[in-house]
C-alpha cells in the first residue's frame, strides 16, 4: 500500500493515495524552509512516463512492414513474382517527382511523426502528477503527488474556513484556483482566512514547485 501524502487525519480522501513513492518529510506549518530544503526541492523533478502507448503504435507499424516485406522478399528468392503492392510502390517512387502532392505530403506526415516522437523522447510528460520535495537526508527519494489529491485536501480545507458554504478548486502546474461561495461573514474577511488556509494545506502538501494560490470568492444569500 502506498503510504499517504496528506496530512494527519486526512486518509478519507482517495485519490490523495496516488504517491508513487514513500513521501518526502513535510515542513511544520508556518515554518520557514532551509536552504538545503529549497535545493532539495528544486532538485525534485516530475517523474517520466513510460509512453507506451506511442512505443507500442510505433513498434507495431515497423513490425507489420518489417515483415511483409520480409516475407516478399523470400517469395521472390524463392522463385515467385514480387508482390503487386511492392511493385506499385516501387514504380510510384521511380516516376513521381519530389515537388508531388503526394510525395509532399507523406514527407510532411513523415516529419510531424518524427517532431512527435522527438518531444515525447524529450519530456516526462505525466503532467497530471506534482513532484513533492525530497528530504535533505535523503536526497534520491521522489515522490509525486496526484493534483486531484491536492485538490481534494485543498476542497477538504477550504470547506473548514467559517463563511463558506462550497468551494471548487483546480490545481494546476503553476498556479491552483480557488472558488468559493460565501454564505455568511464578510466576504472580504472568508477570503482572507481562506488564502491563509490554503497557504498553509499548500505548504503541508511538501511540493517541490509551490504553485501560485488565486483565490475569489463571491456572496450566497440563497
Amino acid at each position: 500500500m502506498t503510504p499517504d501524502p496528506g496530512p494527519s487525519g486526512r486518509d478519507s480522501t482517495p485519490s490523495a493515495s496516488r504517491a508513487t513513492v514513500p513521501l518526502a518529510k513535510e515542513p511544520e506549518p508556518g515554518a520557514a524552509l532551509t536552504s538545503g530544503e529549497r535545493d532539495a526541492g528544486h532538485r525534485s523533478h516530475r517523474p517520466w512516463s513510460a509512453r507506451r502507448i506511442p512505443a507500442a503504435l510505433v513498434a507495431s507499424v515497423i513490425l507489420v512492414a518489417a515483415v511483409a516485406a520480409l516475407v516478399d522478399v523470400i517469395a521472390v528468392r524463392a522463385g515467385r513474382p514480387a508482390a503487386a503492392w511492392r511493385r506499385h510502390l516501387a514504380d510510384e517512387l521511380a516516376t513521381r517527382s519530389v515537388d508531388d502532392v503526394w510525395v509532399l505530403t507523406g514527407a510532411a506526415v513523415a516529419a510531424a511523426v518524427g517532431v512527435w516522437l522527438i518531444v515525447l523522447a524529450l519530456t516526462p510528460g505525466l503532467r497530471h502528477w506534482l513532484p513533492q520535495r525530497s528530504p535533505t537526508d535523503c536526497p534520491r527519494l521522489r515522490a509525486a503527488l496526484d493534483r486531484d489529491g491536492a485538490a481534494g485536501l485543498l476542497r477538504d480545507a477550504a470547506l473548514r474556513v467559517p463563511g463558506v458554504g462550497a468551494a471548487r478548486i483546480r490545481v494546476r502546474r503553476h498556479r491552483i484556483k480557488a472558488r468559493a461561495d460565501v454564505r455568511f461573514r464578510d466576504p472580504g474577511q472568508v477570503k482572507d482566512d481562506l488564502t491563509a488556509v490554503l497557504d498553509e494545506e499548500r505548504d503541508r502538501l511538501a511540493l517541490a514547485r509551490p504553485p501560485r494560490i488565486v483565490v475569489r470568492v463571491r456572496q450566497r444569500t440563497g
